[in-house]
């Protein structure tokens, strides 16, 4: 028997205030204290959540990300406490940069799709010609975007989060330095296990003037991993890279 995917959730803690409902998590606000963050079985795909879960995605998840939260500690503090059930971590409760901070290794996704449009720059960053599919850049690069609470997230520059207050000067510093490390730590663990750590996302809030790492880090969902075995001579062949992420969702959505 198929086990039923968990895509929703409808709890009642103590002195709860308030629950988000994400495109995959759950959070509750408890007393702007702490928050429980349940990873369900959603998917989602170009910001819109599927109508069909996939059973056990929600642990997968949460899992990886604990593990790399831990991992990932001596870098950056992170808002996780507990992780009490497979599907749930419990962390401090901390007010969220409104912006997402991504990082590429490669061009690929949505950022091979523009070049191949002829776009050579993203998010205020001068891409150089000649650049091929899954090609990876001399330097990672940071394309930031906007956090939507709900629809799409918006390509972003530097300057632009600066110029609107939405992160001072001295913070998006601090940002651009931890998601550098962070990727870095997140590539070498995936070296260790025969993958490329291709690109990922990380997010950063505050609580008692201090910067922490906040959500989820290095999972599939957040990031796109290609297998270290065949890459170059895929590469070499303008062949597809065999990988790990939601790619494979995202292009059956194009397709149909």
């Amino acid at each position: 028997m198929i086990p039923e995917a968990i895509t929703q959730t409808d709890f009642r803690f103590p002195k709860q205030k308030s629950v988000y409902h994400g495109k995959v998590r759950d959070v509750y606000n408890i007393d702007d204290q702490y928050l429980v963050m349940v990873a369900t079985d959603r998917i989602s795909a170009f910001d819109v959540v599927l109508p069909r879960g996939i059973p056990y995605k929600g642990q997968v998840l949460n899992q990886i990300a604990s593990k790399f939260l831990d991992a990932t500690a001596d870098i950056v503090p992170n808002w996780k406490l507990a992780t009490p059930d497979p599907m749930i971590t419990v962390g401090r409760y901390c007010q969220p940069f409104p912006v997402e901070m991504i990082i590429r290794g490669y061009l690929t996704g949505s950022a091979w799709r523009s070049y191949k449009k002829g776009a050579r720059e993203i998010c205020g960053v001068p891409i150089p010609e000649g650049m091929k599919e899954h090609q990876r850049f001399p330097e990672p690069i940071i394309t930031p975007t906007t956090k939507a609470g709900e629809g799409h997230d918006e390509d972003i520059s530097k300057e632009e989060i600066i110029r609107q207050g939405l992160v001072s000067e001295e913070e998006y510093a601090q940002l651009e330095k931890y998601t550098r490390l962070l990727f870095e730590r997140g590539s070498q663990m995936a070296a260790e296990k025969g993958l490329i750590l291709v690109d990922t996302k990380y997010e950063f809030g505050k609580a008692d003037g201090k910067i922490y790492l906040i959500d989820e880090i290095h999972t599939p969902d957040s990031s796109r991993y290609f297998y270290a075995e065949g890459y170059e001579e895929n590469f070499r062949k303008g062949l597809p890279q065999r990988q790990l992420s939601k790619e494979f969702v995202r292009e059956w959505l194009m397709a149909h």
